[in-house]
């Protein structure tokens, strides 16, 4: 039973990753705003911290940054779902809005929570335009991961 929510929580969260990702670019192509370059900084932070270096010569070190921040993201997109497919299994039955909520803000948690510990970002500076651009896509997370869930649980 464990190992077939955590299995439906990869699913789901997929889903609802790429529905922030979705959301994100189309943001970015709508606005001609950047990408952040938070989660490669936040790779490059945590290396420096745990002492395990990024290996490779400066061109090589910067490529696997580029591919260890995105897949970062990838992990903290699908980290919610699974907890949130394993709280189903183990009979939590939210209300949608709550579901839906607690999945957000757990997304919210575990892609900015890190920046925010190792100080690669500070939440409380962010203008109302930097706010929107984040909990825009989180909500979309949200939305899909809790219907998505309550689909496939059933």
């Amino acid at each position: 039973m464990i190992m077939r929510a955590f299995g439906w929580g990869l699913v789901v969260g997929a889903a609802g990753t790429t529905a922030l990702n979705a959301i994100t670019y189309l943001d970015m192509a709508i606005r001609g705003r950047p990408a952040s370059d938070t989660p490669e900084r936040t790779i490059e932070r945590l290396s420096e911290v745990t002492h395990i270096p990024v290996p490779g010569d400066e061109e090589a070190r910067a490529n696997r940054l580029a591919g260890l921040g995105p897949l970062s993201g990838n992990l903290a997109g699908l980290a919610p779902a699974v907890v949130l497919a394993l709280l189903h299994a183990a009979g939590w039955r939210p209300p949608a809005l709550v579901e839906f909520g607690s999945a957000s803000l757990l997304a919210m948690i575990s892609g900015n929570g890190p920046m925010a510990v190792l100080h690669i970002t500070d939440p409380r500076s962010w203008s109302a335009s930097a706010w929107l651009s984040d909990v825009i896509p989180h909500l979309a997370y949200g939305a899909v991961v809790s219907a998505t869930l309550r689909r496939v649980i059933r």
